[in-house]
């Protein structure tokens, strides 16, 4: 059977680096304040002037990435990837990194899961490899939010949430008759609660899509119902562990390490407290990065990986929740 084996990876976050004190000089706020209700001290911001976007850090994760796979650009079968953050509005961020990749007809596939991108990614990867549809497959997850956020006291509470960084992952089809790669997928949804954590402008539903009333109103900055996001994420991300623990057939101590998303730290504990895990069993780097969205997951796993926490034989469970609504959870396993 072809099984999905994860290949290489690779991380970047852009140099610029804005810390809790770096925020408090421009709105009302304290390095107590955001460490007490996210657990982060600082994130990654790309140059105040622009002129960066998320294909971009994408293509530094992904050069990372395939120079680890031992690949080069061309053994790409598709490329996916995962950001709330485009370039531009369209084409699509896969088509701008295929191009950056030196690519001219490899087929790109960009995908809107927000927090929950990559792990709708490794879905589609586990389809196409084990239907035979392709063989080397790059996912990426990136995102730029520092270009898209209110930094005013109003805007405080997302405000400090949100870095700028990219993950990506190379996977490959290997015939074996092993239980390993990607084992299992649970991917959810909730568009009732779409407007509980969104972007509305510009939006195709207004005529304009953007206009100096929006813009007053600041619809173009993120709208975030903390409280419902919080409730939700505490309550699904138990469940979603334990169905595709369920769908392998492992209790939840089978696994060596859970990658949740990095959106806040109190989420992450409190999953934690209600599988009852020990410190070491859980993964955590929003405290340095902040919140990537899409590049959450892939640079969380990048980073276990160098530290070694992880390895061959490692089985480990990535999570998370997010705007949508949407969550989900994926477990793989390292062939030996």
């Amino acid at each position: 059977m072809k099984r999905a084996i994860l290949k290489g990876t690779g991380r970047y976050l852009p140099p610029r680096i804005v810390t809790n004190e770096d925020l408090a000089q421009w709105m009302d706020t304290s390095d107590e304040w955001i460490q007490q209700r996210t657990g982060i001290e600082q994130r990654h911001w790309i140059p105040e002037e622009g002129g960066v976007g998320a294909s971009d850090l994408g293509l530094e994760a992904s050069n990372i990435a395939l120079d680890q796979a031992g690949w080069v650009p061309e053994d790409i079968d598709l490329i996916i990837f995962a950001t709330l953050s485009p370039d531009i509005f369209f084409p699509g961020s896969g088509c701008l990194l295929q191009h950056k990749l030196g690519l001219d007809s490899t087929p790109a596939l960009d995908i809107r899961q927000q927090c929950t991108g990559f792990l709708y990614g490794l879905e589609i990867v586990k389809a196409y490899i084990e239907s035979g549809l392709a063989n080397r497959i790059l996912l990426v997850g990136a995102e730029v939010h520092s270009t898209g956020l209110d930094v005013s006291t109003e805007g405080r509470d997302v405000t400090v949430i949100f870095g700028d960084g990219a993950g990506a992952a190379c996977f490959e089809a290997v015939d074996t008759a092993a239980e390993v790669g990607i084992l299992a997928t649970s991917l959810h949804a909730r568009g009732e609660f779409y407007d509980s954590l969104m972007i509305e402008a510009p939006t195709s539903r207004e005529n304009p899509r953007i206009d100096d009333a929006m813009l007053k109103e600041k619809r173009h900055f993120t709208n975030m119902d903390g409280k419902l996001i919080f409730k939700n994420a505490v309550k699904m991300l138990p469940k979603v562990a334990k169905k595709t623990l369920d769908r392998v057939g492992i209790s939840k101590d089978d696994i060596d390490l859970y990658i949740p998303h990095q959106a806040n730290m109190r989420i992450n504990q409190f999953f934690q407290q209600f599988m009852k895990l020990d410190d070491d069993k859980v993964f955590h780097n929003i405290q340095r990065y902040g919140n990537t969205t899409a590049g959450s997951i892939p640079i969380a796993l990048d980073e276990a990986l160098e530290m070694k926490l992880i390895g061959a034989g490692s089985t480990i469970c990535l999570l998370g929740f997010g705007a949508g609504l949407t969550w989900g959870s994926v477990i793989y396993r390292f062939p030996e």
